[in-house]
Formats: structure tokens, C-alpha cells, sequence
């Protein structure tokens, strides 16, 4: 007879009174997993040829839009995994199937895998890939889809050669499956950047073109075709620091298959940058030509390459590369100096930060800062900004620091010196972290500052404010649908996005004690991961509720509770998402063995003695268990209390 390996913990303090939050917990699974069907219905085709494809328009005009089609669906494998209802796996295959036909259609997608975009872009859309292939790792479709990915980056693909393996680059900006995407257009014609309404607030690509002071002179049809020919020449070949991105998609299939050639390309590849970063004073140089030389088609300027930090996001997207190169690293080596990179970015933006008045910037990204312009509203209107991007006249573009960053980086490592930077964040704001403002972006981000509030101790009332702010959105979005009456063969490309019900933040907040998955290509980072033991499935099992309550580098605490009077339930909690830490202890609560609960001697008739239930006497027990799983099992209405003692990084990650 095989041994079980996995200790067991059996809740038995009753939950006479379940907490509101587990309560609300439970009922925003449930709608948010009902919330896919209008949803669906609405927007995608019923039947046909194009069954289950969004309702849209014909063509797309350019090299962008495929990931705003992913986009749109990202988040259905990560409620699945979290713990919402069977049939949103399905679903999210059925979606991905359905996206992929649509945009090959459209031709922006070649042998299921975008042809050739940007990787800021591409980091969107593939999120969904990495959440579906965590969600169903042993689905060999989805395996062997990861390898040949990959190989578009590996050069194991003859049309794509992508990779250049003696200057260690990846050879355009545009890259895909179609291989290296040379220059900004396909059609050979004069390339021309003119004004638009929505790229204005991006200012200008480059500040030296001769007749070009502003936006507004690219009205003119001359200078906008100067500036298109700058764009072509620094932008149409050569790596850039945005290629970052491309880690996560080799991490991806270095996860769910262990095969180490992933894990040495990726090392590789980003000591690249790590080794430019480190000549350029801790920021990574944002262009490199294809002779390796960093800005040899930029007048060897380390800025002004696409998506770099002159144009048009700077540290915004390059910070968010930076992490998501660190994580792949750290994951695959269980060695946490693979995120000097981005601590190192970080502090040095930080470091050039000021106090300042948030009305008074020109800020590119205001839509970022919705609950810090609400909070300031309320103050001296002053806060703590840095420079998000830089030119031939120096840094510009101050912004408030998003705490997004440092929580990211704390999240990875809980370590107190992450820890401190986020609390010294706090101090210098000049707003209460506390506030919690109902918004939902594209990134489902945007309320790190209560929830870090919570897990200090000073917000106490975050979890229950916060899934009724989730339900809120969720309902108002429900209603949106109702309501909307657009031609969706007419409809902006994020038309799909600003209507989707899904919101996972504070899930993943509260029940794994996680922040948002970083959008531009992150990887589902969590001390802890819950799979339902029963049914065999990741996720929380029906009924259960989680709260964790705090997290450190050594230790956890979370809450369990069985909101089900009838049904028992089996919680398996890992340890790290991929198992990559292991459980060293457990305390948890239990009830004493002199408790006489629930008592045969309660008596039921009104004015009897006794008549409440007697006290069930909860104490702390303690017990080993050295390895990455514990089971919890949760009899009819009870509730427990872990604190796990946790060893970092000890693990080889992986998604089995």
C-alpha cells in the first residue's frame, strides 16, 4: 500500500458566523464565471463559418490588432485557475481556437503564431497563451504549440529567423513567425507619421527632425513623411530592449516541459542585456544594430529606439520587459540576482524622482492614474514623480512611480528590503493608500496601494471593500452589455476589452496573497497556488474561501473557511505557483480537545440553560512538513488558520 507523502489538515473549528468576505468571495465566482455567457453572446458569432469569432469588421489595416483580439479573452484561464467554474477551460480553448482562425484570416497571425509586431504588443496577447498552457499542461496541442512558438526564437524554424546566435540579438523589432519584420510597413510605400488624436499625448517620436518642433507640425504632409523616414531608419531593424519580452514565451515551454535548451537560451540572451545595461549605468540601452553595436542607427544615442525611452512609453514598458526577463531567469535558476536588472532600473529612476504638483504635468499616461488624480483631489494636489522617458533634451515625462514595479519585485521576493521601498513609496505619495477607488482597466491593475495597506495591517477592511468594488465593476459591465447598441463592425479595436465583465485582481490579491499578473508578458507569480483535491482540477475547490493575510519571505498566514453547511471540501495548497518553494511548518488553529462542542447537552427550548452553543476552545497546534504540498480538508462549515513557514526558490519550477 502506497504512503501518501502530502500532510494532512483537517479543519475543526466551526464557522458559526462565516466572515462577509468569504461570503463575497464566493458570490463573485459565481458571477463572474456566469458573466462570460452575455458576454460571448453578445460579441461573437452564434453559428456559421465564424462561430465563436468576434463580430467585427473584415480587415485590419496594419501590423497591430492582433493582440487586442487575445486581449479580449485573456483572463478566462486565469479565473479557471483561480477557481471559477469547469466549463471556462473549455471555453478558453474554444476562444483561443477561434481567435487565432479569425486574425490568420485577417493576416496578421501565420501557423497560429503572430507574423511579425513588436514585443510590447505581443507580451499582451500571449499572456492568454501562458495562462491557458498553466491552466491545461498536459494537453499535447497545447505543448507542442509552445515548442514551435519558441522555435520562431531558436531559430528551429527555417522562414524564421529571428535570432542572430554569434551577436546574441534577436535581428528586428518586428519579429514573429514570419521571421524579421524589416522596416515599419509592408507595402513598400514611403513610410509617414502624421497627427493623430490618440498618439499625440505621446509626443514626438524624435525631437531632432529638421522643420518638426511639434505635434502639431505633423499636420503638414511633408514633415509628417520626415518623420516616418526617421522612424523607418532606427526602427525597421536591430534588437531593442523590448524584445525583453520574448522570455516569457521560451520560459513558457521551458515550464511546461523541463527541456534545459530553453532555460540556457534565455540566460543567455538576457546576459546580453544585462552586460549593456551595466555600461550604461544600471538602464538598459534601448537599441542595439546588427553589427551588436547599441545605437548604430540612432547616431549612437543608448535611447530612441522602438518602444524605448524616448517613444512612447520609456520605463513604462521597458521596466515591465526588464521584470519579465527576471522572472523567467529566477524561475529557471532559483538564483534571485537575475532580478538586478530590473532592482537596478528601478532604483535608478527612482533615485531621480521629485515632489510635485500631479495637475500641473503633461503626462502621457494620465488613464494609468485614475485612483492617484481621485486620492489627490482630496490632498495639497502633490505627489511623488519620476521621469518616465528621455531625449536629446534629458529626462521628461514625470509621472507618479507605479507601485506596480516595486510590488511586482516585493511579490517575487518578499524580502524586507522590497518591502521597505514600497512603504517608503507610501511616505512620499502624499495620499492615503488606503482609499479604494472602483475603476477596471485593460491590465485589471490599479489597487496595489490598499491591498499593501492591507497586508501592513492598516487597512483592515480591504477584503470585503474590495470584492464588493469587484462585484460592482462586474455588474456594471453586465449592464454595459445589456446596453450596448454599437455596429460592432464599426467598433474600436478595444471595444471587446472595455466591455469585458472579468476582474481577477482582487481574487488573486486575497486568496493568494498576489498581485496582477504584469500585462505586457508576466507569468502567474503567487506564494501560494490551491488546486480542489477532489475533483482534480486547479483552483479553489466550490464553497471555499481564502484570505491571505500576510506574507513575508519566510512565512504565509491564510485563512481557509467552508461556506457549505453540507459538503466537506479538500483545498491542496502549493507552495510557490510552480512548486518552486517548499513548506517547511505549519501553526494553525484547531479546536482543544476539552471543547464540548456542538454540546448534546444544548438544549433547543426557548429560555433553557444552556442555550447557546458551548465555546468551541480554539488552540494553535504545530506540525512539519518539509516538502511543497499540504492538504487542507474542510469538513461542513469550518474554518482554519495556517501560518506556513516557507523556504524560497528551492524547488525546480514547473507547471505539472
Amino acid at each position: 500500500m502506497a504512503i501518501d507523502p502530502i500532510p494532512t489538515i483537517t479543519a475543526s473549528v466551526p464557522s458559526l458566523n462565516p466572515p462577509t468576505w468569504a461570503i463575497l468571495q464566493r458570490k463573485l465566482f459565481d458571477v463572474l464565471s456566469a458573466a462570460v455567457h452575455p458576454y460571448l453572446d453578445k460579441y461573437t458569432h452564434a453559428s456559421g463559418e465564424r462561430q465563436h469569432e468576434l463580430i467585427w469588421g473584415s480587415q485590419l489595416n496594419s501590423r497591430d490588432g492582433a493582440d487586442d483580439f487575445y486581449e479580449s479573452f485573456y483572463n478566462f484561464p486565469l479565473l479557471y485557475l483561480l477557481g471559477g467554474a469547469d466549463e471556462l477551460l473549455p471555453l478558453a480553448h474554444q476562444q483561443w481556437e477561434a481567435i487565432t482562425r479569425q486574425t490568420t484570416r485577417l493576416g496578421n497571425v501565420y501557423k497560429e503564431y503572430e507574423r511579425g509586431y513588436d514585443q510590447f504588443h505581443q507580451s499582451e496577447s500571449y499572456l492568454y497563451f501562458y495562462l491557458l498552457c498553466l491552466a491545461d499542461p498536459d494537453n499535447p496541442k497545447l505543448v507542442e504549440r509552445a515548442r514551435r512558438f519558441a522555435g520562431f526564437f531558436l531559430n528551429e524554424d527555417p522562414e524564421a529567423p529571428n535570432y542572430d546566435e554569434e551577436k546574441n540579438i534577436i535581428r528586428a523589432p518586428h519579429n514573429g513567425s514570419g521571421g524579421p519584420r524589416w522596416g515599419v510597413n509592408d507595402d513598400g510605400s514611403p513610410s509617414s507619421y502624421g497627427w493623430s488624436k490618440g498618439m499625440s499625448v505621446y509626443g514626438l517620436p524624435f525631437q531632432n527632425v529638421p522643420g518638426i518642433d511639434s505635434v502639431e507640425d505633423l499636420k503638414d504632409p511633408a514633415n509628417a513623411r520626415r518623420m516616418g523616414q526617421a522612424m523607418e531608419r532606427a526602427y525597421s531593424q536591430g534588437d531593442v530592449g523590448a524584445n525583453l519580452g520574448v522570455c516569457t514565451l521560451i520560459a513558457n515551454v521551458a515550464l511546461l516541459t523541463g527541456d534545459d535548451k530553453y532555460r540556457r537560451w534565455i540566460l543567455r540572451y538576457v546576459q546580453g542585456w544585462r552586460e549593456r545595461a551595466q555600461a550604461n549605468g544600471g538602464l538598459i540601452p534601448d537599441n542595439v544594430g546588427l553589427s551588436g553595436a547599441v545605437g548604430e542607427y540612432v547616431d549612437g544615442k543608448w535611447y530612441g529606439g522602438l518602444y524605448g525611452w524616448n517613444w512612447p512609453h520609456g520605463f513604462y514598458n521597458l521596466q515591465a520587459a526588464a521584470l519579465c526577463a527576471g522572472q523567467a531567469c529566477l524561475l529557471l535558476t532559483n538564483d534571485q540576482q537575475h532580478l538586478d536588472l530590473a532592482r537596478g532600473q528601478q532604483d535608478r529612476i527612482m533615485a531621480l524622482g521629485e515632489i510635485r504638483r500631479f495637475t500641473d504635468l503633461a503626462m502621457s499616461l494620465r488613464q494609468h492614474w485614475l485612483n492617484v488624480e481621485y486620492a489627490l483631489a482630496e490632498t495639497s494636489g502633490e505627489t511623488f514623480v519620476v521621469p518616465y522617458r528621455y531625449g536629446d533634451g534629458g529626462w521628461f515625462d514625470h509621472q507618479p512611480m507605479s507601485p506596480v514595479y516595486p510590488v511586482a519585485l516585493w511579490a517575487l521576493t518578499g524580502a524586507a528590503a522590497d518591502w521597505s521601498t514600497l512603504l517608503d513609496l507610501r511616505d512620499k505619495s502624499g495620499y492615503d493608500w488606503r482609499r479604494i477607488y472602483a475603476f477596471k482597466d485593460k491590465e485589471d491593475a490599479g489597487h496595489e496601494q490598499p491591498w499593501i495597506e492591507f497586508l501592513a495591517g492598516r487597512n483592515p477592511g480591504y477584503p470585503e471593500a474590495a470584492m464588493r468594488a469587484a462585484l460592482g465593476m462586474a455588474h456594471w459591465h453586465l449592464d454595459q452589455i445589456r446596453a450596448d447598441t454599437a455596429d460592432f463592425d464599426r467598433v474600436s479595436i478595444h471595444h471587446w476589452q472595455e466591455h469585458n465583465p472579468i476582474t481577477t485582481e482582487a481574487l488573486l490579491q486575497l486568496t493568494l496573497g498576489a498581485p496582477q499578473i504584469i500585462y505586457n508578458g508576466g507569468l502567474f507569480i503567487a506564494p501560494l497556488r490551491y488546486f480542489d483535491a477532489e475533483r482534480n482540477r486547479p483552483g479553489l475547490p466550490p464553497d471555499v474561501a481564502a484570505l491571505v493575510t500576510q506574507v513575508s519571505a519566510e512565512q504565509i498566514t491564510v485563512t481557509f473557511v467552508n461556506t457549505s453547511p453540507i459538503e466537506s471540501r479538500t483545498v491542496l495548497a502549493q507552495a510557490g505557483s510552480f512548486g518552486e518553494h517548499a513548506f517547511e511548518s505549519v501553526q494553525y488553529t484547531r479546536r482543544a480537545p476539552a471543547s464540548r462542542y456542538p454540546g448534546a447537552e444544548a438544549k433547543y427550548e426557548y429560555g433553557a440553560s444552556p442555550y447557546y452553543p458551548p465555546d468551541p476552545l480554539p488552540e494553535t497546534a504545530t506540525q512539519e512538513i518539509g516538502g511543497k504540498h499540504v492538504r487542507v480538508c474542510l469538513p461542513p462549515a469550518t474554518e482554519i488558520t495556517l501560518t506556513l513557514g516557507m523556504r524560497r526558490y528551492v524547488n525546480q519550477a514547473s507547471y505539472k
